[in-house]
């Protein structure tokens, strides 16, 4: 007799959805959460069993799964083209959540402040990105905005667009910040090369570069703590 194992054919004990109805879905574990998103499994092998097998092959690192392609959470034996889409979107919009999570006009008061602002938003990028926070004169962020998008090993920067934005924001000083997908916290020449040639010509408009912070997945370099200015 052949088996079927979508979620209404479990155990009551084994329904995920059902669980997270009766007991919150703060208890069940991240493959519950997963299956609840796929709905089935295969003939042989149920959602949560799939769930676990997929979350195994990222060593159960939620923000490794969130960078599977489509094509490589379809290679599971279980995952067609949907189920794919699913997990993909859910990973996104909790990884959306995260860069919501901060109130406006949040204020800087040091380098860690800058990356519990920005890692969420280019922390685990496959690609660099560059970016300012133009701040008031309480250092209060009042706008952040994304500069550039380049390649793995770097991205190009506009300097007048960078100053443009300051002025239309009304803000008194700017914090940097880019990526390193490599997850090396080392400032690179071009790194220093930019800071110093923004940090110039904001002098001349009366406009301080408070900082500029290399972000990576786990870690960031901050230039004023690292005394590179």
């Amino acid at each position: 007799m052949e088996q079927n194992f979508s979620i209404k054919h479990w155990s009551e004990d084994d329904k995920p959805r059902e669980k997270l109805m009766l007991k919150g879905k703060s208890v069940l574990s991240d493959a519950e959460l997963i299956a609840i998103l796929i709905g089935s499994g295969s003939r042989n092998e149920s959602a949560v069993s799939l769930s676990k097998r997929i979350l195994l092959s990222v060593n159960n690192n939620l923000n490794a799964l969130g960078k599977l392609s489509l094509k490589q959470l379809m290679e599971f034996k279980g995952v067609g083209e949907a189920k794919a889409v699913t997990i993909a979107a859910a990973l996104e919009l909790g990884r959306r959540r995260r860069t919501e999570a901060l109130p406006d006009f949040f204020k800087i008061t040091s380098s860690k402040a800058v990356f519990e602002i920005m890692q969420p938003i280019i922390g685990d990028l496959l690609h660099e990105e560059f970016w300012v926070l133009n701040l008031n004169n309480a250092n209060k962020v009042i706008h952040k905005a994304q500069l550039s998008k380049g390649g793995i090993t770097g991205t190009i920067v506009d300097v007048r667009l960078i100053f443009k934005l300051a002025l239309e924001h009304n803000a008194t000083a700017i914090i940097l910040s880019h990526n390193h997908p490599s997850g090396k916290l080392v400032a690179s020449d071009a790194d220093r090369e930019i800071t110093k040639k923004l940090t110039f010509a904001g002098e001349q408009l009366d406009i301080k570069v408070l900082d500029h912070i290399i972000i990576t997945e786990k870690g960031y370099l901050s230039f004023q703590d690292e005394g590179i200015f």
